[in-house]
């Protein structure tokens, strides 16, 4: 998914630039690209839930496996809770970047389909990769 975002926003991009420039794109065109736009915005709101959901339970999970370990630190399940914390944690970290890069694509698209309906061009280097813009 991570793949398909990061596609799908170059892609965004190049088209918003072409329509910026005027090369062949009508009025109807570009109501029919905002209108898929949204549907794939819809798509990836709704990965990003999923992913959200699933990251914040693994990191209860993990936050519990760790505190249980703690307390059984004298017996095996101390052992075998420290065993299943080791195992959530390398699993959460995967998931928070999965998430992560879902966050920054969303957040990309909507720049572009703001940028897209308004008419202005889309540039590579945005707020979302860390430069800031003068007032």
């Amino acid at each position: 998914m991570g793949k398909r975002i990061k596609n799908y926003v170059e892609n965004m991009m190049q088209v918003s630039n072409k329509m910026r420039s005027g090369k062949g794109v009508s009025k109807k065109n570009k109501e029919e690209i905002l209108r898929e736009m949204l549907v794939q915005i819809k798509f990836f709101q709704h990965e990003r839930l999923i992913h959200v959901i699933v990251t914040v339970l693994f990191a209860l999970l993990t936050i519990f496996t760790i505190a249980c370990s703690c307390f059984l630190s004298n017996s095996l399940y101390g052992i075998l809770f420290c065993l299943l914390s080791v195992l959530c944690l390398t699993l959460l970290i995967p998931y928070i970047y999965h998430y992560y890069v879902l966050e920054n694509g969303v957040q990309k698209l909507y720049e572009i389909y703001d940028k897209i309906k308004n008419g202005r061009k889309v540039s590579s280097s945005s707020k979302a990769k860390g430069k800031k813009r003068s007032k």
